[in-house]
């Protein structure tokens, strides 16, 4: 097997030009300490983060560049506004161990928390709660988390179902390895699909895959409706919606007029994805819909031959947010290749490693968001693996 060395990647990097297309990003200091393990390269790259945006196509190109090298199984890059002083040195504490308590700093389990009313707004026959799963930018693994998220849900003893929100690119065939088309009842009552214990619905399953929707507010507006209300999902302790990413129509409906229990945002520890994470916070408030907590994902990066911890894209970003707004910190989440393998393969983490710690970190978040929505802790149930 051919081994590759930072050295590799990085002359590899200065392939790749830097902003307004001067210099290269190795040389003008951009590219964070190059981390490898098991053949996969993990870094990041700073930049203005009013440039953000603008400034993506480069990280997809360096992300190209490094993938290209020989003897290179995956590559993992992420824009970054936080340049640290000495990047990709090691944390002398070891990675933190998941486990069942979940207290933090000023804010208390102990009893569900009041929450402001939200007005009439009709619930679904069967549902009890309904929980978003939201972030401010794209690419920061809220779909990865909200389908861990609703398993968890799962293995604490919870009836749980999934409604992908994201009518321009839905996600959940793919993360739940479902195919075909739901079928009708009666009454234009359609049957979810189910996998792994969840029931699902998606725009994914009604459309062909490579079909492009190109849709207005209004038609966007119906569809989530018809697919949260004309959708037989039975019996469910909670439905988890994962949203599309940023604040815009999808986010606007589902706020305005479905009595969710409360959001979860799911941000990375670097500034750029804590700017956008803002705004969704902000859009909530404004809808009076309760903020749950704050997710951090990407956290910290464990070398798997060697147990050193690193803080590849930063790390507390999301928990300093969550305390600065007073809201509670849910938890973080490792970068790890293996939950986004798992993933993109239609076998969710928690699925295929129950016993694993990333799964046992997920169900720590799943419990403390159903203990934040009003939820009465139910009886843990043994993990099961589907095939």
């Amino acid at each position: 097997m051919t081994l590759v060395s930072k050295e590799q990647v990085l002359e590899t990097l200065k392939t790749v030009r830097g902003p307004d297309l001067e210099g290269n990003i190795v040389d003008l200091g951009m590219v964070s300490d190059v981390f490898i393990a098991d053949s996969k390269v993990y870094f990041s790259v700073t930049v203005p983060a009013e440039r953000a945006k603008e400034l993506e196509p480069m990280r997809q190109a360096a992300e190209r560049a490094v993938k290209n090298i020989p003897g290179v199984k995956g590559a993992m890059v992420a824009l970054t506004a936080d340049k640290k002083a000495s990047p990709g040195q090691p944390r002398d504490s070891a990675p933190p161990q998941a486990h069942t308590g979940h207290s933090h700093a000023g804010h208390s389990h102990a009893a569900p928390q009041a929450r402001p009313q939200q007005g009439a707004k009709p619930g679904v026959p069967g549902i009890g709660a309904i929980i978003a799963v939201a972030s401010g930018k794209g690419g920061v693994g809220k779909s990865t988390t909200a389908v861990n998220l609703a398993l968890g849900l799962r293995d604490i003893g919870l009836k749980v179902g999934i409604l992908d929100a994201d009518i321009y690119g839905p996600s959940m065939p793919r993360l739940l390895k479902i195919s075909g088309r739901p079928t009708q009842i009666e009454n234009r009552i359609i049957r979810p699909m189910e996998n792994y214990g969840l029931k699902v619905m998606s725009m994914g399953f009604l459309v062909e895959e490579d079909t492009a929707m190109i849709w207005r507010g209004p038609m966007v507006q119906s569809a989530l409706m018809q697919m949260l209300r004309e959708v037989a999902w039975g019996e469910l302790d909670v439905l988890v919606v994962d949203m599309p990413p940023g604040t815009g129509d999808a986010q606007l409906t589902m706020a305005q007029q479905v009595p969710l229990a409360g959001a979860v945002i799911v941000s990375t520890p670097q500034d750029l994805a804590l700017i956008d994470a803002r705004k969704g916070l902000n859009m909530f408030r404004k809808v009076e819909v309760p903020v749950l907590g704050i997710v951090e994902n990407m956290s910290y990066f464990v070398a798997p031959d060697t147990g050193a911890r690193y803080d590849i894209f930063g790390h507390g970003g999301a928990r300093r947010e969550a305390e600065r707004i007073g809201v509670p910190f849910l938890g973080e989440v490792p970068l790890t290749m293996n939950i986004r393998e798992m993933s993109d393969a239609g076998t969710p983490i928690v699925v295929s490693e129950p016993e694993g710690i990333h799964a046992e970190i997920y169900r720590d978040i799943a419990r403390k968001v159903w203990s934040e929505a009003g939820g009465r802790p139910k009886r843990a149930t043994p993990s099961i693996v589907f095939e």
